[in-house]
This record gives C-alpha cells, sequence and structure tokens, in this order.
C-alpha cells in the first residue's frame, strides 16, 4: 500500500455518512437491548443472573475480535471486510431474532459483536482513506464520527421502548437488516476500493489468544460481583486471562507476521492516546448506564421518559463533537483539549455524586450532566486521532483495531467494577430508593476517579504531533 495519503473520493461524504451509519450501528446494538431484557427474560426463560449476558455476550465478542478485524482490514483491503461485516451482522441479527432459547439469543448476539468486530475497524480505515489527504476535513469527518457514537446511544433506548412496546421485542435485532442491506448496497460506489496490503498471514493463533484472554477478564470482573471478588472461580479465571495474555504478547514479539505488531506502541503518542480512550471508556458508560437507572429507579420515570431525559445530554456530546472539539483542536492543540474534556467528565461525574433520593431531574441531574457531556465530546475526537493516526498508514486498521479495543474493554471492565462498586453501597437493594441512591453515587464518584485518571495520564504522557508523523512512525520498525 501507498505511504503517502489517498485523494478524497468524489463522493466522500456520503461514504462518511455510511461510516458514521456504521459507527452509529455499533453503540445502538449496545443499548437497544435494554428495555427489552424483561419480555426476553419471560419469553426465553433467562435466570436473573444470566439476563446480562445478553449485553456482555455482544460486547465481549466484540471487544475481544476488534484487533482481528483491524489486521483483516489491512491484510485484505478495508472496504471487503466492512461489506463481511454487515453480513455477519445480519446473520447475527436473524439468529438473535428468531432465538427460541437462551444459549441461541446469547450465540445471535455473539455473533452481532463479532460482525461489529469487523465493522468498526475497517469503517474507520476507509475514513482515514476518504479524509486523510485533508487535516481540515478529517478533524470534521472524526467529528461526525465521534458523534455517531452517542446518537446511537440514544436512539437504542428510544427505538428500544418504541419496538417493544409497540411491535415486538426481536424487532430490536430485526431493525439492523434492512440498514444493513442499504449500506451493502452503496458501499461499492462511495468507499474507496483500496488495495489489501502485501501478502501476510493471518495470526490465527495470535487471535485466538488475545480475543480468550480479554473475554476471560471481562468475564471474571463481570462475575465477580455475583460469586465475590475472592472466589475461586474469580481467581481462576483471572489467572486464565493472564496467561493466555501473556502468550499472546509472547506469539506477537516472535511471529514473523503478528496480529499486533509490538513496535506500533513505540509510536509517539499511540499507547498514551489508547490509555485515554480506555479510561474514558471506563468513565463515560457507567455514567450513563446509572444515571439510567437512577432516573428510572429512584425517580420513577419509565422507559420512554428516562430515554428522553438523555436527549440534552445527547445533543450537547454530538455538538461539542461536531463544533466545539474541532476548533478547540485547532486553537489549542490535542492534548490540552483531552486533558480538559476529561477533566470536566470528572467534575460532571462528581456532581452527579450528590444526586437526592428526593431529587428532580432539572436539579439533580441536568446540569451535572451537561458538564459531563461537554467533557466527553471534548475528550473522545482528539484522542480518537491521536491513536490513529500516530501509526503507519498501512496499519490504519490495526490502529483502528487497538483504539476500539481500548475503548470497548475500558467499558466493559469499567461498568462491571462499577457496578460492583454501586452494589456493595446499596445498590443491590432494588425498591429502596436511599440505598439505590448511595450506591449510585458510589458509582458515580469511582468513575469521576476514573476520569481524572484519564486527564492525569494524557497530561503526563501525550506528546506534541510531530509534523510528518508517518515517516518518523516508519523509522520505529
Amino acid at each position: 500500500m501507498s505511504q503517502q495519503p489517498p485523494p478524497a473520493a468524489p463522493r466522500r461524504w456520503l461514504g462518511l455518512a455510511v461510516i458514521a451509519t456504521a459507527q452509529f450501528m455499533v453503540i445502538m446494538d449496545t443499548s437497544i437491548i435494554g428495555v427489552a431484557l424483561p419480555k426476553m427474560q419471560a419469553d426465553l426463560g433467562f435466570s436473573p443472573e444470566n439476563l446480562s449476558w445478553v449485553f456482555n455476550a455482544y460486547v465481549i465478542a466484540l471487544g475481544g475480535l476488534l484487533l482481528l478485524g483491524g489486521k483483516l482490514s489491512d491484510v485484505l483491503g478495508a472496504r471487503r471486510v466492512f461489506s463481511a461485516g454487515w453480513v455477519v451482522l445480519i446473520a447475527g441479527s436473524l439468529l438473535a431474532g428468531l432465538a427460541g432459547s437462551p444459549s441461541a439469543e446469547l450465540a445471535g448476539r455473539a455473533i452481532q459483536g463479532a460482525g461489529s468486530a469487523l465493522i468498526a475497524p475497517s469503517s474507520l480505515t476507509l475514513l482515514f482513506m476518504l479524509f486523510g489527504s485533508n487535516p481540515k476535513e478529517l478533524t470534521k469527518a472524526l467529528a461526525f464520527y465521534g458523534a455517531a457514537a452517542p446518537a446511537g446511544g440514544t436512539a437504542g433506548v428510544f427505538l428500544g421502548g418504541v419496538i417493544t412496546e409497540y411491535v415486538s421485542w426481536p424487532w430490536v435485532f430485526f431493525i439492523n437488516i434492512p440498514i444493513a442491506l442499504v449500506i451493502l448496497a452503496l458501499v461499492s460506489s462511495v468507499m474507496p476500493a483500496g488495495g489489501p496490503a502485501a501478502k501476510s498471514r493471518i495470526d490465527l493463533l495470535g487471535a485466538a489468544t488475545v480475543t480468550g484472554g480479554l473475554a476471560a477478564a471481562v468475564y471474571a470482573v463481570v462475575k465477580a460481583p455475583e460469586v465475590g471478588w475472592g472466589a475461586g472461580s474469580t481467581w481462576l479465571l483471572l489467572g486464565i486471562a493472564a496467561v493466555l495474555l501473556a502468550a499472546f504478547v509472547a506469539l506477537q514479539a516472535k511471529g514473523r507476521d503478528p496480529l499486533l505488531r509490538l513496535g506500533i506502541f513505540r509510536a509517539p503518542n499511540l499507547a498514551a492516546a489508547n490509555i485515554a480512550q480506555m479510561l474514558l471508556g471506563a468513565a463515560w458508560i457507567p455514567m450513563w448506564f446509572f444515571l439510567n437507572l437512577y432516573l428510572q429507579q429512584v425517580l420513577g420515570y419509565s422507559a420512554f421518559p428516562s430515554g428522553a431525559a438523555l436527549l440534552p445530554m445527547t445533543g450537547l456530546i454530538m455538538f461539542g463533537m461536531v463544533v466545539l472539539a474541532p476548533r478547540a483542536i485547532g486553537a489549542f492543540g490535542p492534548k490540552k483539549v483531552t486533558v480538559a474534556g476529561l477533566l470536566l467528565l470528572a467534575v460532571g461525574m462528581g456532581w452527579l455524586s450528590l444526586i437526592d433520593p428526593a431529587g428532580s431531574f432539572a436539579v439533580d441531574v441536568l446540569p451535572a450532566s451537561l458538564v459531563a457531556a461537554l467533557g466527553m465530546s471534548l475528550a473522545f475526537i482528539p484522542t480518537l486521532g491521536t491513536a490513529i493516526s500516530a501509526a503507519r498508514p498501512e496499519e490504519g486498521g490495526l490502529a483502528s483495531g487497538i483504539v476500539n479495543t481500548s475503548y470497548q474493554i475500558g467499558s466493559a471492565l469499567g461498568l462491571a467494577v462499577m457496578t460492583a462498586v454501586a452494589a456493595a453501597n446499596g445498590a443491590d437493594k432494588i425498591g429502596d430508593p436511599e440505598a439505590l441512591t448511595q450506591g449510585y453515587s458510589a458509582a458515580f464518584i469511582g468513575a469521576a476517579l476514573v476520569a481524572a485518571a484519564g486527564a492525569a495520564t494524557a497530561a503526563a504522557f501525550l506528546r506534541r504531533p510531530v509534523p510528518e508523523g508517518s515517516a518518523r512512525v516508519d523509522q520505529l520498525a
């Protein structure tokens, strides 16, 4: 593949719409099932402790396979892998919607996650192929791409409620199919073909070890609140995760054609930006999750009004990512904007920790959530752009896979840990508003500390961008 940035495609803005839709769908599929879970439990016979795996099966498959998706994008070509991801997503959506048992439902969700793991990194690679030759347009394109994520999360809450109430829960999965078919029809005309990289071996053993290791780690943390952090099964799973991830690192260090070239982390800013993205996900997703629970279980909102209450926050995120973040990056640089964004996110969540059992949306939720949303919108774009642009051009898919993995795994681990924190402080006492509020407040404090740690990481380790960064990165092999 050429080391020079490719020219902008003639229909690049329609291509951006397709890419933003992909990001929208990947995130929407994590949230759309929330309102439908009780009816799915009744119809399919899920036990209470296993119902959460309708969410976890998707997230673990997505987070665990993103590196493989990024590598396949580099080796086989981003457009080809992007299209294949939508085909896999269709298959998973059909199985999840038609499932008649918990095992079939979880298999469908895992297949959906695998499809999204192909879509997410290849879509970012395509974005850089479309806009990489124009830094100003690239920043704007990344802003639209970033804004699609919170839009997808909120749309999932709305659509899940509407579909479950007025149609039936299988349609929270079937809705993916017509959208996927439209995108597949557009891909060849709006996406750059981009030839695959030089012939390369796919490191399947590396993919198996990293996927197994990440899945075991997430599974251990998710199950720990149920079985106990000191339980033998928890430590056994964490040990298995450590062994598998150590084996993955050893394979990558010795392999001739590794899934993850370890030298990529010597690229200036790449490691620091990925850590910041991981901590951003670990702080943001728990905040969104527990804010929704506070609205419904303490303030008494039903599912649809609860989703509506998130609209001001979502609107500010989209405005911040599209308008404010690009201007701030141009004026102050990505490092200062990242640090400021993560600090604002920490302040917003610290403010949310002051929620009251007899509180109100206008006083307890709206102002603090807007501060947190502004912080999220400022931190997401510069860390994402820095992480991807630090890599070699031919490793754009790999860099996309790494940064998506960082965010998704951070989200899963952060939610699992903050769930344990909330439960330890009273959030397991359903029907007791005071205990629930105390538990959710503890989770907000924990998430605020994670965001503050992200700000400290960015302040300490992010460096000013190096001109002609690709050439510098090439020397680090």
